[in-house]
């Protein structure tokens, strides 16, 4: 009897090492892969921080106003037919987002009516300060200018009919996180829309770190809940890709 009762205790305690050691195997869950990974071997164009397989593009500074204001921008990327991709309404509330010094912001201001407004967006002080100075000079009363920071544009929820991104998006240090500030900021039924050089084409003449593939943002916009709506190719050299919320 007492040999039998020392094989169950024997048994017992059998049972529950293994009980222990099988158990943190099969409930333990392995790590979470982190949203951004950071490589030493990168392009020399870009920082070295990459989000869901692409290397983030540098910023460009102040120094690049001069090209951003350049006047082949009219033949090279068409902004008319930017503009009418947008479908504006005179009471619309667009966010130009990454507005530099305002070549966008300036163009759609017009278009809008007193109900309506611009608010021009950046994280750039000397950006801002240009902004400020040209809607001065102007005299343009339809624009608000904004100071985000890298992880939020500070904009309210549910507050905008429609967002513009012009060759900006591949440069956002936290793209997670500010669209998904972006997606909160939205109206129900609200449009983002992008305007990316193409990375399809390699004879696009821009830097590769530069570009975006409409797949690469497909996937990066179905992360933070967006939804695309139509891909339209009339420029020549960049995609007009269009979400909603």
């Amino acid at each position: 009897m007492i040999s039998t009762i020392k094989y169950c205790r024997t048994i017992a305690i059998i049972f529950s090492m293994f009980v222990a050691a099988w158990l943190p195997s099969q409930t333990s869950q392995p790590a979470p892969t982190p949203l951004y990974q950071y490589h030493t071997i990168h392009d020399p164009n870009g920082t070295g921080k990459f989000y869901m397989g692409r290397e983030i593009a540098q910023v460009m500074g102040p120094g690049g106003i001069p090209w951003l204001d350049r006047p082949e921008r009219q033949s090279e990327e068409m902004p008319s037919k930017v503009l009418a991709a947008l479908k504006l309404k005179p009471n619309d509330v667009v966010v130009d987002f990454g507005a530099g010094s305002g070549f966008y912001t300036f163009l759609i201001a017009p278009k809008l009516n007193a109900g309506g407004r611009v608010i021009a967006v950046d994280i750039q002080d000397e950006m801002l300060q240009t902004l400020r100075a040209r809607a001065a000079t102007s005299n343009v009363k339809n624009i608000e200018v904004v100071k985000g920071v890298e992880t939020d544009p500070h904009l309210p929820n549910n507050s905008v009919d429609l967002v513009l991104m012009v060759d900006v998006y591949h440069e956002l240090s936290y793209p997670y996180e500010v669209m998904t500030k972006v997606r909160e900021a939205l109206k129900p039924n609200g449009r983002l829309v992008f305007v990316e050089y193409r990375k399809e084409d390699p004879s696009v003449p821009i830097k590769e770190v530069h570009k975006m593939t409409v797949i690469q943002l497909e996937k990066e916009m179905t992360a933070v809940g967006l939804i695309h709506v139509e891909t339209l190719e009339t420029l020549p050299w960049q995609h007009i890709i269009i979400f909603r919320k």
